[in-house]
């Protein structure tokens, strides 16, 4: 598998920006976003819905004192770089047959939101696209189109398998959350949390820290300090409040060891995030989705970023939803958006 660089800097490619659920805050935050910070122009190309990036422009007008950039429709990456200065670079990467009611879950907004994924992830995948920056989409609209993956994660997986010829399997993927102080990454993802507790097996913890400790690797920090957070209470307590941690983590932590990863655990989980943001680890290893992320979200949800380690090119997307209680208001805060564009363009990891 091509391995993504672990840096966009000085990388002439653009960023690709995918619009995210037209109904949601995605298309206001894109921007809310350029419009405070117009040298991001020269190196990102939205990928969405021209009119609902119209729409959104003028939605979030009055909030915003900058001026306007001039939206400019392109039908190839390449017209892009050819644009005057202040253009809003947009490809056209999906049709919506009717405008999409804000705030509410719409089959069309969500297959809208899911061409606009694919269209991305394709284009990076080809080569020529330096990162893929998600703006959020709703998990149901994406269900009532049809798409029969819960989340980016995975469908960004599928599209990455299917680009490689391979199963899916071979492209595993893990979700990594960072906030000012902390980053997480989970051993399982969107699954319910009877399925995630039966996936904290040996050869998942296994790959979830070669994953880890290849990304930290690529990204310039070959011996990153991994803490391992135990399943249960007290990380088991010796195995009086179960075994997990005896039978199961704490065998991945030592092959993890023999083969050169910085790894350490299991940890106690009502800790280990303390003690990450306090100095002691470069990133927690969670064992499942809420484990992980409720740390992340309740220390930076503002300038939270969610990175995809795994693919064959970089990924990130702010680490929240869609908001549809905000949208249409111009009032949604596009820092997380930008930390996480920041983040695409090599200044975070």
């Amino acid at each position: 598998m091509t391995e993504p660089r672990s840096s966009t800097v000085g990388d002439p490619r653009p960023v690709l920006l995918t619009m995210g659920d037209p109904a949601g805050i995605g298309p206001e935050i894109i921007a809310k976003a350029l419009r405070l910070r117009p040298e991001l122009l020269s190196r990102v190309v939205v990928v969405g819905d021209v009119p609902t990036l119209q729409k959104a422009l003028q939605l979030t007008r009055a909030h915003d004192v900058a001026p306007d950039p001039v939206l400019a429709p392109i039908a190839t990456l390449a017209e892009a770089s050819g644009l005057p200065s202040g253009c809003m670079a947009v490809v056209q990467a999906c049709v919506l047959p009717r405008p999409v009611p804000l705030g509410r879950i719409d089959a069309d907004a969500g297959r809208a939101a899911a061409d606009c994924i694919a269209w991305a992830a394709r284009a990076a995948l080809r080569g020529e696209a330096a990162a893929v920056v998600t703006a959020p989409i709703h998990k149901e609209a994406l269900s009532a189109a049809g798409v029969p993956h819960p989340g980016h994660t995975e469908f960004l997986q599928a599209l990455a398998a299917a680009h490689l010829g391979v199963d899916v399997e071979r492209v595993p993927v893990r979700m990594m959350l960072s906030c000012p102080g902390l980053r997480t990454v989970l051993v399982s993802i969107h699954v319910a949390l009877r399925d995630a507790l039966a996936a904290v097996t040996q050869d998942q913890v296994l790959q979830t820290l070669r994953i880890t400790a290849a990304h930290f690797q690529r990204s310039g920090l070959p011996q990153a300090r991994i803490a391992v957070a135990g399943l249960n209470p007290h990380a088991g307590e010796g195995g009086l409040f179960g075994r997990e941690e005896i039978d199961i983590i704490a065998p991945a932590v030592a092959l993890a060891q023999a083969e050169g990863i910085n790894a350490s655990g299991p940890h106690a989980p009502d800790t280990v995030f303390m003690r990450a943001r306090q100095g002691a680890f470069d990133v927690v290893l969670a064992m499942y989705h809420d484990q992980g992320l409720i740390p992340v979200k309740l220390l930076g949800l503002d300038h939270g970023v969610n990175t995809t380690l795994g693919l064959p090119f970089v990924r990130t997307s702010p680490d929240h939803g869609t908001a549809f209680d905000l949208a249409g208001s111009g009032r949604a805060s596009p820092a997380s958006l930008l930390a996480a564009i920041d983040a695409a363009l090599g200044a975070g990891i």
